[in-house]
């Protein structure tokens, strides 16, 4: 009752946004934006995260990072000069911070090299920060003596294929995917312990002991030694951003 009451009520203050003015406080939608706002702008400038990082935390955002509950009535009562959000994100709640006259910048979620580049600097045009804090790519990478697979598996025998961000992350830094087809693939164990990939990648959450049953086989562990077992931090492959370059680097380290 009090919800359908604050409505109408918000949208009978609603005030457009004032073109031109730099926006100082932010406001992120979606645990993606959570990450690129504490990577770029400074904690005076931060309003709210989004709950999700409660619920996903990571080690690097610390507990006195605001968040807000999500629901239109805060997010409209904190008054944020700019709210980001991913593009397949809170698609209803961000129409009617629109439709109050919030200023929302929806940006589109990687799925290329070239538009985490791109992501970047729309990020930082949409806080008012210069281009020029966007990271570089790193220059090409010299090539290993010879070509050496990578298998790239997740949680329940998930491994990733051609098309994808994660095989372009794996190309740039000299290895050769794995697996041939496109896209994301249920694994034969049979089939890769009859002929294994040179290292695997194991890119999956914590605490998962079903999901994990693939990569703990005995059969995959004698097939493929325990130093070619690689480890990064899952949450740089959850979302693309300036620490994907960091990866590529990190990867490239481990070719022999």
């Amino acid at each position: 009752m009090l919800r359908a009451l604050f409505l109408p009520l918000l949208l009978s203050l609603a005030l457009p946004a004032q073109a031109g003015d730099a926006p100082q406080r932010v406001l992120s939608l979606d645990l993606c934006l959570d990450w690129m706002v504490v990577h770029y702008l400074p904690p005076d400038r931060v309003l709210a995260l989004s709950p999700m990082q409660q619920r996903y935390p990571i080690d690097w955002i610390g507990p006195q990072w605001p968040t807000h509950d999500g629901s239109l009535e805060q997010i409209y009562a904190l008054q944020p000069d700019r709210v980001v959000v991913g593009q397949f994100t809170n698609t209803l709640l961000r129409q009617r911070l629109q439709a109050l006259g919030l200023s929302v910048e929806v940006l589109p979620l990687p799925t290329t090299l070239a538009q985490v580049a791109a992501y970047e600097r729309q990020f930082l045009r949409a806080v008012q920060l210069p281009e020029t804090l966007a990271s570089a790519p790193p220059a090409a990478l010299p090539a290993p003596a010879r070509p050496q697979r990578l298998l790239l598996l997740g949680a329940n025998g998930i491994g990733t294929g051609r098309g994808t961000l994660e095989h372009e992350i794996l190309e740039r830094a000299g290895w050769r995917n794995y697996l041939t087809a496109e896209g994301y693939q249920r694994l034969d164990l049979e089939l890769v312990v009859a002929d294994p990939p040179d290292a695997i990648l194991w890119a999956a959450p914590e605490h998962q002991a079903l999901a994990n049953q693939f990569a703990e086989h005995p059969a995959l562990k004698h097939a493929v030694p325990a130093d070619r077992w690689l480890t990064t931090d899952y949450w740089r492959w959850q979302c693309p951003g300036p620490w994907t370059w960091e990866l590529i680097g990190q990867l490239h380290r481990w070719l022999d």
